[in-house]
């Protein structure tokens, strides 16, 4: 929690990962008292250990590292815990560049930087990274509600077919003395003809039976 006032809540969690034990601290400190609740790591194994155990709203990640590089935890961000991240890095070569870019970071800040300097863009990739998470889980719930939707819909379809078919079928066979396969293929290659679904062609010849007499044929 924030250092300046412990009952003051948190704007949210970020993990931050720099070998510069120096470095570290300043920006873990500065993070607090900006409000946030800060993880700290100064490698990358354990930046990923800290990711799967904490789940991080947020990283703040430095490039350059022995052993796992923040390259290699942003992409284990990215690709598993689905966290949004920002480099830190005294390096900004265009190689360094197309790959920060490469991975998606949210922004990219060239050391050396006061906190102070740095805790607005830090505020504004935090808002962006809530806002990403927000239309993620967004489009989750549409899609379970359009699974839903079709769901239903296949089932009440289901119904129907299970219902109005096999009528349709019995009427065929026993109009033109066709076997059950024969009159549920003339049903299809009728209703293909007239381009109707075979559902809708079977109520149209189920309706036929109840409003036509006994005696008249019925054309299908």
């Amino acid at each position: 929690m924030p250092e300046d006032n412990p009952l003051m809540a948190s704007k949210g969690k970020i993990l931050v990962v720099d070998d510069d034990r120096l470095v570290l601290a300043m920006v873990t400190h500065g993070l607090s008292q900006a409000g946030y609740e800060v993880i700290d790591a100064d490698n990358g194994d354990d930046a990923i250990l800290l990711a799967r155990q904490h789940r991080p709203d947020m990283a703040l990640l430095d490039i350059r590292m022995e052993g796992k590089t923040g390259f290699d935890v942003a992409e284990y961000l990215r690709d598993v815990g689905h966290t949004p991240f920002v480099f830190l890095s005294a390096f900004s070569d265009e190689k360094t560049v197309a790959q920060v870019k490469a991975l998606g970071a949210l922004a990219y800040l060239v050391k050396p930087l006061e906190v102070g300097q740095i805790i607005p863009t830090i505020d504004a990739a935090f808002a962006r990274a809530q806002e990403m998470r927000q239309l993620a889980e967004a489009k989750v719930l549409h899609e379970a509600q359009s699974a839903q939707d079709v769901a239903e819909a296949a089932a009440e379809d289901a119904a129907t077919l299970g219902a109005v078919v096999p009528m349709a079928v019995g009427v065929l066979m026993h109009r033109f003395s066709l076997t059950r396969s024969e009159a549920l293929a003339r049903l299809r290659k009728t209703a293909s003809a007239e381009g109707r679904s075979l559902s809708t062609q079977a109520e149209r010849l189920v309706s036929a039976v109840e409003e036509l007499s006994g005696n008249r044929d019925l054309a299908v």
